[in-house]
């Protein structure tokens, strides 16, 4: 690790944690919200709902997952943590990038639809949620030796190959 960025690390780790906070925190808020669009509820009130959960999506979730992104990426590269339970944790991470794309897609139909979209009821995601942010939360703070469990020889040994791409694009 470069010596002059060792004072940056807690700070990078702040940022990281408000971050995932803000964006973890919106997942679970904005399926509750999504739930909230109904058409009978009037179209002032719906337009309100709607105006709010794309407002909280775009400018408020969706850059904290980017700002959480970002600060974990440099995060594993500053501190080299290159080790088993952290790829497992990106495992879990791009489970919620999905989620995050899935509760975009329905603020986008809201959007568009008129009223005529019905979102699902806010349970069953909130469920899905809960599994990715639970696992995070265990490999992260427990840091389990996962190095034993057995692997495939074609994903713990370099296969010495070029990549299977023909032609580099040059701009």
């Amino acid at each position: 690790m470069i010596d002059w960025l060792e004072p940056v690390i807690p700070h990078l780790k702040a940022l990281h944690v408000i971050a995932l906070a803000l964006w973890v925190g919106g997942l679970f808020g904005l399926p509750v919200m999504l739930s909230r669009h109904d058409h009978i509820i009037g179209q002032a009130d719906y337009t309100r709902i709607r105006l709010a959960s794309h407002v909280s999506y775009v400018w408020i979730v969706t850059p904290a997952a980017v700002t959480a992104i970002i600060a974990g990426t440099w995060l594993i590269f500053l501190r080299e943590v290159f080790v088993v339970w952290m790829f497992a944790k990106l495992v879990f991470v791009a489970l919620l990038i999905g989620f995050h794309a899935w509760v975009g897609h329905h603020v986008v139909k809201m959007g568009e639809s008129d009223g005529r979209h019905d979102p699902p009821g806010p349970r069953v995601p909130l469920l899905v949620l809960l599994v990715p942010v639970l696992v995070i939360l265990t490999l992260v703070l427990s840091k389990p030796p996962l190095e034993d469990i057995p692997l495939p020889d074609w994903l713990t040994e370099p296969r010495n190959r070029q990549l299977p791409v023909s032609d580099v694009p040059r701009w």
